[in-house]
């Protein structure tokens, strides 16, 4: 079908690039198209042939050309435990991933993002050092409701809390009185929580009744200690203060399949709630983790086949709106490896570099397109962070931040290929569909053919200036 001239820029001749391809993913599917782009911004769609003379051509063929991805869950933890990871490592890894835009946590750096004057400090961090576009959340904890306010007016996103331990002293858990705080002052803002979704009281009952001889190599005793209970409580409570105080919530990284009707019943009443899941609960299950492989361990935790099998159906039906990869590296020896000990291990994946392979791998082989994954992992993302008029799709006036891969490719992980700062991820030896070949980013090649193209281009995001 002839693709009309959508072009708001030949005719001048202002085009810098022209970007095209006989499968270019748009918001009204899978087309031949040329991309027109000018000054960092798509300024046309037009046929494959509308070529003007004279301009810079950068030919697809027969590649796949999708926006550039959007994650909007990732640990850098920077300053403060830059040895984790860091702002360079993450956005090489993120525009090798044809990542183009990171919303980062508020938690594991130091001081963790839970007032103005530790925001300032982490977009200090950055200067010099980001290769793709990075905005930030701020943090809900005890006590610091009345500092969202000015974070939320210095640029953050939206706010993330823990209803659990988070790991960290710097970022505590909070309880019903401390949402209920938050949500208040959310609610006038118009930010969005978002939330880790479990309840301590079903994890402290799990543990008091393992069995003393419970292996803590086991996977299955990790398993057992976040049991779906722990989710599925947490999530009632959150959709019942959402319905109250009439705020967007969003419940991060799902891994309880038990709590899809209940979440399926909330979007149906109105309430504001979306939901994403992370690759690794896509791609592994329970059942084939071996015992004392802790580059497993998460939480919540990875689990069983029909979980993950329903996991699928609903990003299929649109209960979950999105996938984002909770990239959260930590340095080797405290996943303790020697030992195997899921109890003690820091509990947190790699995959950045990884996600939409991994993904794509999975969805091929149970009949989904490359659509859904444009609305999964770039546009879903972008409208959760409320840059659906910049980022997310290939459309006139967006950002060009464009993604050039094969799905066709099949690779072996290969760590040392990695550029996240630390190796260790439970994809290493797993064979993945789909190679990235270039990365675009604002019109800008950042990432081509295992290369990085050019010096850091990132931009800090921030929503009052966007």
């Amino acid at each position: 079908m002839p693709v009309p001239s959508q072009n708001l820029a030949s005719a001048n001749g202002n085009l810098d690039l022209i970007v095209r391809g006989k499968r270019v993913v748009t918001p009204e599917g899978e087309r031949a198209v040329s991309i027109h782009i000018h000054a960092g911004v798509i300024a046309g769609i037009s046929s494959y042939e509308d070529i003007p003379a004279g301009c810079a051509i950068h030919e697809a063929a027969e590649l796949v050309v999708m926006p550039g991805l959007v994650d909007t869950h990732v640990h850098i933890n920077e300053p403060g435990r830059t040895e984790w990871e860091g702002f360079t490592t993450a956005t090489r890894a993120a525009a090798a991933g044809g990542i183009t835009t990171l919303i980062e946590m508020p938690l594991n750096s130091i001081p963790a993002t839970i007032n103005a004057t530790a925001f300032r400090e982490k977009l200090g961090a950055t200067t010099t050092k980001l290769s793709v576009d990075t905005g930030f959340w701020g943090g809900l904890v005890p006590g610091n409701a009345t500092q969202l306010r000015a974070i939320w007016e210095a640029g953050c996103f939206g706010f993330k809390c823990f209803l659990v331990d988070s790991g960290v002293q710097e970022f505590a858990a909070v309880r019903e009185s401390d949402l209920r705080e938050g949500l208040t002052e959310l609610a006038k803002l118009g930010a969005p929580l978002l939330a880790h979704a479990e309840l301590p009281e079903p994890i402290a009952q799990a543990i008091k009744h393992r069995a003393s001889h419970a292996s803590p190599r086991a996977y299955k005793t990790w398993l057992a200690s976040r049991p779906r209970a722990a989710e599925d409580q947490a999530i009632v409570l959150l959709l019942r203060l959402a319905a109250e105080y009439e705020a967007r919530t969003h419940i991060v990284h799902l891994s309880s399949s038990d709590s899809l009707a209940q979440i399926r019943q909330a979007k149906a009443n109105g309430i504001r709630v979306t939901v994403e899941t992370c690759p690794h609960y896509l791609t592994f299950v329970s059942e084939e983790i071996p015992d004392g492989a802790t580059q497993f361990k998460c939480a919540p935790p990875i689990r069983e086949r029909e979980n993950q099998d329903k996991l699928w159906a609903a990003l299929a039906d649109g209960t979950i709106d999105m996938i984002a990869t909770d990239h959260s590296p930590c340095p080797p020896q405290m996943k303790q490896r020697p030992t195997g000990d899921f109890l003690t291990a820091w509990g947190g994946i790699a995959s950045l570099q990884l996600s939409l392979a991994a993904v794509w791998t999975q969805a091929r082989a149970r009949g989904y397109s490359l659509t859904h994954i444009a609305k999964w992992m770039c546009e879903g993302p972008a409208r959760l962070a409320g840059l659906e008029n910049k980022k997310g799709a290939i459309a006139i006036g967006r950002d060009a931040d464009l993604v050039i891969w094969n799905p066709d490719v099949t690779f072996r992980v290969d760590p040392e290929q990695l550029h996240h700062r630390h190796k260790l991820t439970p994809y290493a030896g797993r064979n993945l569909m789909g190679t990235i070949e270039t990365t675009f980013l604002r019109g800008t090649k950042i990432f081509e053919s295992g290369e990085f193209s050019s010096a850091p281009a990132g931009h800090l995001l921030l929503r009052h200036t966007l």
